[in-house]
């Protein structure tokens, strides 16, 4: 009986110990799952990290060659709106050079903008225009000069044709703006000179500048000397000078 009683007593010893070892086993396993789980998230994150990698490069690199070529594709197309230009204005074709470049007159290249600024200012000569149209192209010119000025400074036609352009507004602005002006204009002349001295319309319209001032009428250099300090003046020796 006292065996019997010890038996049942080591089965369920026995049991307890199976039971736990197979729940240390259970916990093992899951462990090992666990770690497994881990791992293989580490690996997919790596290799989805990778792909990533690889794509954002991809993308990188074909956002640099579209808008490489974008550049290029734009460069392009001013080169050729310029060849068309001038040869437009080579050829006398005004209202088509106007219709070309007005097509482009929000442009940021200087190029583009002083060529619309001399077509604006070219229409607005024509016998056909009318004396409202006249005013607003030569406003016009004006306004497209003096922003391709902005867009750059070292250009002698830009120079050029910012001088040109504020001369013609004067017409519109009274006498004493006309002889304000006289100052800009003769800068800008001697600016275009300065970075192409073989220019010869810059040249020669720097010679008009000063014959006109040697030639000013008395009542204007009377006003002048009122409204400035120093007023323009020129001499016919300048004007010579300027014109050789």
């Amino acid at each position: 009986m006292a065996a019997v009683g010890i038996f049942p007593r080591c089965l369920r010893r026995g049991g307890a110990w199976a039971g736990k070892r197979l729940l240390s086993e259970a916990r093992g396993v899951r462990r090992g799952w666990w770690r497994q789980a881990q791992v293989f998230g580490k690996l997919t994150l790596f290799r989805r990290g990778i792909a990533l990698s690889a794509v954002s490069y991809l993308g990188y690199e074909a956002f640099n060659l579209i808008s490489h070529s974008a550049v290029v594709h734009a460069s392009i197309k001013v080169e050729e709106t310029i060849e068309q230009a001038d040869y437009l204005y080579g050829s006398g074709e005004t209202k088509k050079l106007y219709q070309l470049l007005i097509q482009h007159k929000t442009s940021e290249d200087a190029e583009i903008l002083w060529r619309l600024a001399r077509a604006s200012r070219d229409l607005a000569q024509l016998s056909s225009t009318t004396a409202e149209e006249k005013k607003q192209l030569v406003y016009e010119a004006l306004e497209y000069a003096k922003k391709a000025l902005e867009k750059n400074e070292s250009s002698f036609a830009v120079h050029k044709w910012y001088a040109i352009c504020i001369s013609d507004v004067g017409d519109y602005e009274g006498i004493k703006t006309k002889i304000a002006n006289a100052y800009v204009i003769k800068e800008h002349f001697q600016k275009a000179i300065e970075l192409n001295p073989k220019d010869a319309t810059s040249i020669h319209l720097m010679g008009i500048w000063c014959y006109s001032f040697a030639e000013m009428p008395w009542y204007q250099s009377k006003i002048a000397a009122v409204l400035f300090a120093t007023p323009p003046s020129s001499t016919y020796e300048e004007s010579t000078l300027s014109a050789m």
